[in-house]
């Protein structure tokens, strides 16, 4: 550099390229060993070591001590395979659940569960022995359950390793199974209280069967599945009627009543036929002539048929002309009594009186308008049938139910005829049932018509087989028994649980309470070896069920040491009844208790016995919080089991909130499958992307609903991350220089407090989104905050100030005051769901000993809220997205390179628009070198938005010379003698920092 005096002692600058300084080490750039790509599959397993080595999980339970509880009590999966995505859906928001809550002031502790019993697990054993050619039956009993054992604590291990991959954090080291012998004791003694308060009986009913699988199954164990059914239309001769009218009784008893149905082989168990008051029924005749022989309908027949169907079945019927004759009134129904279809054909045993009942149950929609009633195949048939009993015994009817199938599909001798043959096969297949019966219909002449019809029915969801609806003996408790006093029964106590349940979302609680206000009494016995047995003994000849504690006790204590095992071993009915009565006059239940009662006791021997757990809830005047959260199908799963067990037993719900979610479909809105090849599988997810990329999903999809995952939906959401994690790099970047230097808030800039203001608005929205599970708005919010607001807004204005002003700069100071409290908040706020990186990004700032997960959501000062300040600065970013807008054409024509290198001119005639920019640098806000504003009316062609009235933009080239180390273009460059090439203000920066280094 070179200098010379002029006139007038005018300094001349010459700069020749040696001269020219290299400003880059002055400038305070973002500096972090954060790295831009995450890494996320190689990094994550080392942060989860990080974690079990600093034991994070007990020093949370430490933080905890003394704070209420918030329980989010864990529903368990089964085990019996790898984890899938509804898992990782499911597990993940349970991780958020938990930690929020941690950092939100609770003592939020999680512990995983399994179900470790039940078909899901016997049914996988029976498939390894059919493919070795081995029977079940012929295994010892203890042996077949010591098989499934082994099998569920394999599953455990493999499904725990992919869960704690995902980042769950709990206690994996101590989970809670249903099989360990102490909860199989406690599941035995919450049995045992049923009995014994006399809500347990055994009862006959017909329930959903598996002949497949030789069991009872739940509704929650349904799925429903296209099946093509036989239909048939058959005639029941009438045999008696009443009435004063000769004639018409008369003609009445030369007709048949026609019913429909779609399961030909439930004929053998008919017992009655339904109609409905509601519905008109006429008597008509077929007219039609030259009918073919082998035509089931002749010329003459009088059929009774329900008005609106008539014409159908006389079109299945093979039928064109045909007459009304008459009505038919609801008081002749009721009067008539018809012949059983198979009566006369020397089968034996179908020679009864056939009733017509009125019920509820039966309308116009299809069929014929009568409803064939088989009480042993149908849950509308056995109620009907049981509430006339009294009436149909009156008349002398027997209404003891056959039992027409046996539990492996075959006919029993109450299907007289057709005894030995198969209604569905062991591999879940038609059997022969329906053809031979409708074969006999055709001999008895009371077929007339048939076809088959596609539709949805009910298959068991492990053997994707079709059920069938049989009579069987099973043990139920009842739902409307009287318990303490009028009006309490286990229906009305759990109608009230659920008033005082909170359900998220809402129309939950309506799902529920529907199921329970309609469901029949509690259906609690299966027919399987795996699983807690029903431990009660019935008297042989009263058939009582035993109620002694001593018995009882006497069962707990032998499950405690030796778990269910013990109810099957050699002598244990003589060790259980012991010495006060005698085995020989008792019969031991060896029914299996039903899965669902395993999972629904789980809060007793979870909730109730674990120390760390053990809410203090408000029935109990506490402050703690129990949440249950599972998938929309446990309404009438565990949410409904657990229900029902805990107001049987403690006459409330054992949760205060229900949580749901939807199910994951495939990106194009179908059903995930292996022969569409469209699933996602989180493994590879995780070994691809990384866990947190898989958290980020779940947080930002609207799992209320059902959603949707696939290739493009992730690419949706790595990209997602990654503005994110560039985000946070910047700030730790900045940080980097940040001396921790208070700044008093009255001597802020405006842009400062503005962003403090944001942290008092975000912090109560976020507080109060993670209370009410919405995890979508808290990433949209915190997502559109860090991109939009900071990214795009405040960071873009402030890197100037930040990389440029001087280390004294007060502006420079406060602006790392803020990105510090920042910081603080954005990295917590995001932790329950993106743990890794939030925690990658926290020991980034503050060490490898710091761990995020161990911090509270900061507090954030009332005193920064500031609406007054917020009002005005949205007027300034209304008038600089005009700005922008403008700016972005001149870079789009390639009028200028960036922004520094413009100077428009803005007119804002709108007063309050330009009373808000009154001392505002306007340039620095928009990010250019220089800016004009004025009140004037802009000319025309200037640059406008639709959406913003009173402000245009007319763009314009900024004079003067480059800085070299800022980069503004400005007049004043050159004006400093020292620092000839920069603006003063970089010329002020530079003489400090050459100040402290000299000094240095």
């Amino acid at each position: 550099m070179t200098r010379a005096q002029g006139p007038n002692d005018r300094i001349d600058v010459t700069m020749t390229e040696t001269d020219k300084r290299d400003y880059s080490e002055t400038l305070n750039l973002p500096q972090t060993e954060f790295p831009m790509r995450a890494g996320l599959p190689k990094k994550e397993p080392e942060i989860l070591a990080r974690w079990e080595q600093m034991n994070v999980y007990k020093k949370l339970r430490e933080q905890g001590k003394g704070r209420n509880k918030f329980v989010l009590h864990d529903g368990p999966p089964y085990a019996n395979g790898n984890i899938h995505i509804g898992h990782a859906l499911n597990k993940t928001l349970k991780d958020i659940v938990t930690r929020s809550m941690q950092m939100t002031g609770f003592e939020s502790n999680y512990v995983p569960g399994w179900d470790c019993h039940g078909l899901p697990i016997e049914w996988k054993i029976e498939e390894q022995y059919r493919a070795k050619g081995k029977n079940k039956d012929e295994v010892p009993i203890n042996e077949f359950r010591r098989e499934c054992r082994e099998f569920a604590e394999h599953w455990i291990d493999v499904q725990r390793k992919e869960f704690k991959r995902l980042g769950i954090e709990g206690d994996w080291d101590n989970p809670y199974l249903t099989m360990r012998f102490e909860s199989e004791a406690v599941i035995a003694r919450e049995l045992m209280k049923f009995a014994t308060s006399g809500q347990l009986y055994r009862g006959s009913k017909p329930v959903m069967w598996s002949v497949v699988e030789k069991t009872a199954l739940a509704e929650a164990e349904i799925e429903y599945q296209d099946y093509q059914s036989d239909m048939i239309w058959v005639k029941f001769p009438v045999e008696s009627a009443g009435g004063r009218d000769e004639a018409a009784v008369e003609e009445l008893l030369d007709a048949s009543v026609v019913i429909w149905t779609t399961t030909p082989w439930t004929i053998p168990g008919n017992r009655a036929i339904s109609y409905s008051s509601r519905i008109d029924y006429s008597l008509y005749e077929v007219t039609q002539d030259g009918l073919p022989d082998d035509n089931w309908v002749q010329k003459g027949d009088k059929l009774i048929l329900a008005d609106a169907l008539a014409d159908e079945v006389f079109k299945n019927a093979r039928i064109t002309d045909f007459a009304r004759v008459r009505s038919v009134s609801n008081d002749e129904l009721e009067t008539l009594t018809c012949a059983h279809p198979l009566a006369g054909l020397d089968l034996g045993g179908y020679e009864f009186d056939v009733p017509l009942l009125d019920g509820d149950h039966v309308t116009d929609d299809a069929g014929t308008g009568f409803v064939h009633t088989a009480p042993g195949h149908g849950t509308d048939d056995f109620e009907i049938w049981m509430t006339k009993r009294a009436d149909l015994e009156a008349r002398g009817i027997n209404t003891a139910i056959p039992f027409t199938v046996a539990d492996d599909g075959f006919y029993t001798k109450d299907a007289p005829g057709f005894e030995g043959c198969e209604v569905i096969t062991h591999k879940g297949e038609k059997g022969k049932a329906n053809k031979a019966v409708i074969e006999k219909l055709k001999e008895s002449g009371n077929l007339i018509g048939l076809g088959r019809l596609k539709h949805s029915y009910p298959h068991s969801w492990r053997s994707k087989k079709p059920v069938i609806f049989r009579n069987t003996p099973q043990w139920f408790v009842y739902m409307d028994k009287q318990l303490s006093g009028e009006g309490d029964t286990l229906r009305t106590r759990a109608l009230n649980a659920i008033d005082e349940t909170r359900f998220v979302p809402g129309a939950g609680q309506n799902r529920l309470r529907s199921m329970i206000e309609n469901r029949p009494d509690w259906v609690l016995s299966r027919q399987r070896a795996w699983g807690v047995p029903i431990t009660v003994f019935i008297h042989k000849e009263t058939s009582e069920v035993l109620k002694d504690e001593n018995v009882n006790k006497r069962i707990f204590d032998a499950f405690v040491a030796e778990g269910a095992d013990a109810w099957f071993a050699d002598g244990a009915k003589e060790r259980f009844l012991g010495n006060d009565y005698k085995a020989d006059e008792w019969d031991m239940v060896r029914d299996i208790l039903d899965v669902w009662f395993d999972s629904g006791s789980t809060h007793a021997f979870v909730l109730e016995q674990r120390e760390d757990l053990a809410p203090k809830r408000k029935t109990d005047g506490g402050k703690d919080y129990v949440l249950y959260l599972e998938g929309s199908d446990q309404h009438r799963g565990w949410f409904h089991s657990s229900l029902l067990e805990s107001c049987g037993t403690r006459g409330h719900a054992p949760y205060d909130a229900v949580l749901t979610h939807g199910f994951t479909m495939a990106e194009d809105g179908r059903k995930m499958s292996k022969s569409l090849g469209n699933q996602v599988f989180p493994q590879d997810v995780i070994k691809q992307y990384g866990a947190d990329i898989l958290r980020l999903w779940v947080a930002s999809t609207d799992y209320w609903e059902d959603q949707r995952l696939g290739p493009e939906i992730i690419k949706t959401s790595v990209d997602s991350y990654r503005k994110l994690r560039n985000t946070l790099r910047w700030m730790l970047g900045s940080l980097g220089h940040a001396t921790g230097e208070e700044v008093a808030l009255a001597d802020m800039p405006e842009l400062e407090r503005l962003m403090l203001h944001r942290l008092v608005e975000l912090d109560k929205m976020i507080r109060e989104a993670y209370w009410e599970f919405d995890y979508k708005k808290v990433f949209h919010q915190l997502f559109t905050f860090m991109t939009v607001e900071l990214s795009a807004f405040y960071f873009d204005i402030r890197k100037d100030a930040l990389y440029c002003d001087a280390a004294s700069s007060v502006r420079r100071k406060a602006s790392l005051f803020v990105i510090d409290k920042l910081f603080d908040c954005l990295v917590t706020w995001l932790a329950p769901m993106m743990p890794f990186t939030m925690d990658e990004t926290w020991t980034s700032r503050y060490g490898e000993d710091a761990c995020v997960h161990l911090e509270q959501f900061p507090t954030v000062p009332a005193e920064w809220r500031d609406d007054a300040l917020a009002a005005k600065w949205a007027k300034i970013k209304t008038v600089r997205r005009v700005i922008t807008g403008a700016l972005e054409i001149e870079r789009r024509e390639k009028r200028i390179g960036s922004s520094l290198e413009a100077h428009p001119v803005v007119h804002v005639t709108d007063a309050e628009l330009m009373d808000a920019l009154k001392g505002k640098d306007m340039a620095d806000i928009a990010i250019t070198s220089q800016l004009t504003l004025s009140s004037e009316p802009a000319p025309e062609g200037a640059f406008t938005l639709g959406d913003t009235k009173g402000v245009a933009v007319v763009p314009g080239l900024a004079e003067g010379t480059k800085c070299a180390r800022s980069w503004k273009i400005l007049p004043e460059v050159g004006s400093d003698p020292d620092y000839p090439d920069v603006t003063l203000r970089d010329a002020a920066a530079l003489r400090e920092w050459d100040a402290a280094h000299a000094a240095a």
